[in-house]
């Protein structure tokens, strides 16, 4: 396995595990799918299923559009995730 391969495999575990910490924040919200994705993101509730799947690579901009739909710091979104890869 290289480098470059075992580093990809972490983004992908960190991706999902982060899409899951979104999930679990939007239901403690109590908030559908859909009205997060499109009243408070303006995403189509694929994009936002995807995020929350893992299979998105969030740009900047759309991770303070989650945090502000949360009601949260993003410091906060991000807190107690290891982001570090380790080789």
């Amino acid at each position: 396995v290289t480098i470059i391969t075992c580093m990809q495999q972490q983004n992908e575990e960190l991706l999902h595990l982060f899409g899951e910490h979104i999930r679990k924040l939007r239901i403690q919200k109590k908030m559908s799918l859909n009205e997060f994705a499109f009243k408070s993101l303006l995403l189509t509730s694929a994009t936002q299923s995807r995020i929350e799947n893992g299979l998105v690579d969030l740009k900047f901009s759309t991770l303070i559009k989650i945090a502000n739909a949360l009601n949260i710091s993003p410091s906060e979104l991000l807190d107690n995730f290891d982001f570090k890869f380790k080789i």
